[in-house]
């Protein structure tokens, strides 16, 4: 019992200390990366230039949040699609060493049967994905040895045609108008 609360207060807490500081260092630049999709191919930067994509951190054995996150990308992605805006998916595991991809092409199979603009990417190392987060997306993940449940954020990320982060937003349904108003904006340039 005292372990599902220290796994619930600890996302939670994370989630409160992330959306203080939300929109602060907006926009900023990717670097350039390459890791390995849910079909066991190459797939980065190089592949989304050009484009406007919408980014998470998710993985497979989460017990909490990213099932209702992965379902609200899902939905996200059909109020694009109605829009007819062309926009990719990209879902970083947080988990690499567990997250193979196909693991990851097993979780995406769970939530849509779809995939052709969703990428779950894995591939590297734990390290590298927590640097990774920090230095390109300006969050933090951390795996606890305690648990086999990993801290990382719940936001959605725009990223605009140049590989710039221009906004964050919650994943709940009710921040879905901001985020197609926004991909309108961006798209016109």
């Amino acid at each position: 019992m005292m372990r599902k609360i220290c796994l619930l207060i600890l996302p939670l807490s994370f989630i409160l200390l992330t959306a203080c500081g939300m929109n602060k260092d907006i926009p900023y630049q990717i670097k350039p990366f390459t890791f390995t999709d849910q079909n066991e191919q190459p797939f980065g930067s190089k592949n989304l230039e050009g484009k406007i994509w919408i980014a998470d951190f998710v993985f497979t054995n989460c017990e909490t949040v990213c099932p209702p996150m992965t379902a609200s990308m899902t939905e996200l992605r059909d109020a694009i699609r109605k829009e007819d805006l062309p926009v990719e998916f990209v879902s970083f595991s947080v988990d690499p060493t567990v997250d193979m991809p196909d693991k990851l092409k097993g979780y995406l199979g769970k939530f849509t049967k779809a995939e052709a603009n969703w990428h779950m990417l894995t591939g590297y190392g734990q390290k590298e994905i927590e640097t990774f987060a920090l230095e390109e997306f300006h969050t933090l993940i951390q795996k606890p040895n305690s648990s086999n449940q990993v801290i990382h954020s719940t936001r959605f990320y725009l990223i605009d045609q140049n590989g710039k982060i221009v906004n964050q937003y919650g994943f709940q349904k009710s921040h879905f108008p901001e985020i197609i108003t926004d991909i309108k904006k961006i798209a016109k340039h």
